[in-house]
């Protein structure tokens, strides 16, 4: 998206002894549901997952897909009218692509929180429900920073969506695609900036945090474009999002133009180092996931990661287009879908991404056109 001008809370427990020993144990005492006991698996036999359709859903980009401890995995993206945050809900993924769609919030007609709704990210964090995006005001509509809204019912389609705030970093500089994880206790924000002084668009930074809207400080960059392919069109990192897996952080963000140039890189920290020394990073030398010209999907990216309906299985959460060529600027080319793909795992313990898969060949048609959209109450 970038111009000029609880760990993502995955429900997912790697197989171990440990593990091994809890569910026998919960069998043992004559627990039902023991699977229900843990993080986000709402059933102890929940249903065998049919392959994914893919377009998930039809024009929304930057997808961020939580699922909770009820069961249901919760949308939100980016629409291409960059005026409005929506939230569907299912209990399957595949369902998400039919659920109803709500408009929970709406940009303002003046003033801040105007013009550029983008990449919004639902996190529930002490009881409440936080959706961070970018937007900028109506009337200087690339001066696009960091924004929060907080609900405090348990259903996030109902009560009131509170603005707190701006995220307020450590310049005023365009700033976006904020994500929130934790690490031993520690809260932490991962969003994109343009730092003064630097010649790009945007970098990756990390703070702490001492609530769900103000950091703490200090903030440290993580990554700037530096290699050939994160600067093709605009020298872009943007769009972070951590996996905790194997005793590492993995944390992946976005490249590049929105165009078929846009790819997914990834930096690295050992679960045990100091995760605000930037030394602690390292940055892959090649992008983990690019266009693929034989399945015809181009400009994947903006990725997060979600759990299969087993609640074990990885699951990669991306957008995409399905042509390479676009006429004019990318970011008024609505055709960003949502998708949704099986994770994989190397021998290395690192993640395997693939080729972003082609579309589902089954005339099944993803997306808004199938849903009812509806404004919440």
């Amino acid at each position: 998206m970038s111009r000029d001008p609880d760990l993502p809370q995955v429900p997912h427990i790697p197989p171990s002894p440990s593990r091994r020993l809890l569910l026998k144990g919960a069998a043992a005492a004559g627990a039902l549901t023991a699977a229900s006991a843990l993080p986000g698996v709402a059933h102890a036999a929940p249903p065998k997952a049919a392959p994914y359709v893919n377009p998930l859903v039809s024009q929304r980009a930057d997808p961020h897909i939580h699922r909770h401890t009820d069961g249901f995995y919760y949308f939100t993206a980016t629409a291409p009218e960059y005026d409005r945050i929506i939230l569907r809900r299912s209990r399957t993924l595949n369902g998400l692509s039919t659920a109803a769609e709500s408009v929970i919030w709406r940009a303002h007609a003046t003033g801040d929180m105007g013009a550029h709704i983008w990449a919004p990210e639902l996190h529930r964090i002490g009881g409440k429900w936080y959706i961070y995006f970018a937007s900028a005001p109506a009337e200087d509509v690339w001066k696009i920073r960091i924004w929060v809204l907080e609900n405090s019912h348990p259903n996030p389609f109902k009560g009131t969506w509170v603005e707190k705030g701006q995220v307020k970093t450590a310049w005023e500089t365009f700033s976006l695609d904020a994500t929130t994880f934790t690490h031993r206790g520690t809260r932490y924000l991962c969003w994109a900036q343009h730092e003064p002084g630097m010649d790009n668009n945007t970098g990756l930074f990390l703070s702490e945090m001492a609530n769900p809207w103000t950091l703490t400080g200090p903030q440290v960059r993580l990554s700037t474009p530096e290699y050939d392919w994160e600067c093709v069109g605009y020298k872009v990192n943007e769009g972070p999002y951590a996996l905790k897996r194997n005793g590492r952080i993995f944390l992946t963000y976005s490249a590049s133009a929105t165009d078929y140039h846009y790819c997914v890189g990834m930096l690295t920290a050992d679960a045990d180092s100091e995760l605000m020394d930037p030394a602690s990073w390292s940055k892959s030398p090649t992008p983990v996931f690019t266009s693929n010209d034989t399945t015809k999907q181009y400009g994947p990216g903006h990725n997060c990661f979600t759990v299969a309906e087993d609640g074990r299985s990885d699951v990669l959460v991306y957008h995409a287009r399905q042509y390479k060529e676009i006429v004019g600027d990318p970011l008024n080319d609505p055709n960003r879908h949502t998708r949704v793909q099986k994770l994989g795992w190397n021998a290395d313990g690192t993640p395997d991404f693939g080729i972003p898969v082609a579309d589902t060949a089954t005339g099944t048609t993803a997306g808004t056109t199938a849903a009812t959209v509806k404004e919440s109450a």
